[in-house]
């Protein structure tokens, strides 16, 4: 016998009894306050959020925030108003370099982490959360889950996409010199709507 069939043979003999699987109800957190636990994990992590009635709300707040010149893009149809430039996605990422805002719309969030499920055809681009100077996601409040166990069970159900990315918070790093970096390799800020 070969060390390798001994060493097999012993683990085969030493096999705990086997157990049935728990009951997935336990990985699910408690909806109770998840509104509250997101908008406080998100701004913990550097991000801001804001909680509005509607798209009038969020035109009005990106328009008291950004000046008339700046670069700002939506693919937030409810939202054209506040863009002077429609979004073209034949374009390189090249094209979107210095955009100052792109406003996008998330599949949901996550109150555990703060994160916002985003797919491919929710970002135009896949460059454009990412190469943008700040990003801003539209999420609905009964569209955020409590955990991550619950998020990765509702992108399971979603099989059509290509791409799809958690985003949480502005891009930060602390590598260099064990400063922390805001926007090093990503949006220097982060912003999401959460629409009542």
């Amino acid at each position: 016998m070969t060390s390798r069939e001994k060493i097999l043979a012993a683990v085969k003999q030493n096999q705990p009894e086997p157990m049935e699987l728990p009951d997935i109800a336990f990985l699910k957190g408690d909806p109770e306050g998840v509104i509250e636990k997101y908008s406080t994990t998100l701004t913990n992590v550097g991000g801001k959020v804001y909680r509005v009635a509607g798209y009038e709300e969020i035109a009005k707040i990106v328009k008291e925030i950004y000046k008339p010149e700046d670069r700002i893009l939506t693919l937030v149809p409810e939202l054209a108003g506040i863009t002077n430039e429609a979004f073209q996605p034949s374009l390189t990422a090249h094209h979107w370099e210095n955009v100052e805002l792109a406003v996008i719309r998330g599949h949901f969030g996550v109150a555990e982490n703060g994160a916002v499920w985003v797919t491919e055809e929710l970002m135009g681009h896949r460059a454009l959360p990412f190469i943008t100077q700040y990003l801003a996601i539209v999420i609905k409040a009964e569209d955020i889950v409590p955990t991550m166990h619950e998020a990765y069970i509702r992108t399971a159900d979603k099989t059509s996409y290509g791409y799809g990315v958690f985003i949480a918070g502005p891009s930060k790093t602390a590598d260099i010199e064990q400063s922390l970096v805001i926007g090093a390799h990503g949006p220097r800020g982060m912003t999401v709507f959460i629409l009542d």
